[in-house]
């Protein structure tokens, strides 16, 4: 199995959780596939566990992706990693599959020259928003990390540490004001494509928004986002 090829002019590509239509969603093997392919990112999710690590986790909870009910932020990191997840397959035979760590990711993206486009999942203090930023520096790798997330004061927290910072806001659709929000906020946006169309796109661009979507699995809908210019598209399977 590989990934789907399309056309994508200049808009660059992440993988969605690493090339999570090939390989178990946000494990390590996830993210080396990206790496050894041509994405520009690679994205993942992370959540704080009861012991105070990062662990890579999109949901809250094992059950979908181990089948053990395991909430993620209520356990400690050596409990998680005692769970073997399932592989693509359903099987749970594959002993590398297991929740990896903020740091593990960090390492796979710096090796391989990919960009971190980073999901703050829980909604982090300061001092672990502190953390996290203490972390990449620890690599040298800051400048490679876009952190986004649907909790706007993770955003804001980051950005009072690192003003200059490359942050996107995430969400599913415009309301009232999300537009003048980021604007106000030099924020850029990560968007679900449903919400998008070339008169949006427009509008952002010129007020100076970068504009990231998720999550595109349609070679054919990948195609007319590009067409229309965004910058960036999220994808399972598509590079």
């Amino acid at each position: 199995m590989d990934t789907i090829k399309f056309q994508n002019g200049k808009t660059l590509m992440v993988a969605h959780r690493g090339v999570s239509g090939i390989e178990r969603e946000n494990t390590n093997a996830a993210f080396v596939a990206a790496g050894n392919r041509s994405y520009y990112g690679i994205e993942t999710d992370i959540r704080r566990t009861a012991d105070g690590r990062f662990a890579v986790s999109h949901d809250d909870n094992l059950q979908r992706i181990a089948g053990v009910d395991m909430p993620v932020e209520t356990s400690t990191l050596a409990e998680l990693q005692s769970v073997i997840l399932f592989d693509k397959a359903g099987r749970k035979d594959r002993a590398d599959l297991r929740v990896s760590v903020l740091e593990n990711y960090v390492a796979i993206c710096k090796k391989y020259g990919k960009q971190c486009v980073l999901e703050l999942k829980s909604d982090f203090t300061d001092e672990e928003i502190a953390g996290i930023i203490a972390i990449y520096k620890r690599f040298d790798y800051l400048e490679k990390v876009t952190f986004i997330s649907f909790i706007y004061s993770n955003l804001t927290k980051i950005r009072k540490i690192c003003p200059e910072q490359s942050v996107q806001y995430l969400f599913s659709e415009f309301k009232d004001g999300t537009i003048e929000r980021v604007v106000a906020d030099k924020m850029d946006v990560d968007v679900h494509f449903k919400a998008l169309n070339k008169e949006i796109i427009g509008e952002l661009h010129e007020k100076g928004i970068k504009i990231n979507c998720w999550t595109v699995d349609s070679k054919e809908t990948a195609e007319q986002l590009a067409e229309w210019g965004v910058d960036y598209i999220t994808s399972n399977i598509l590079e």
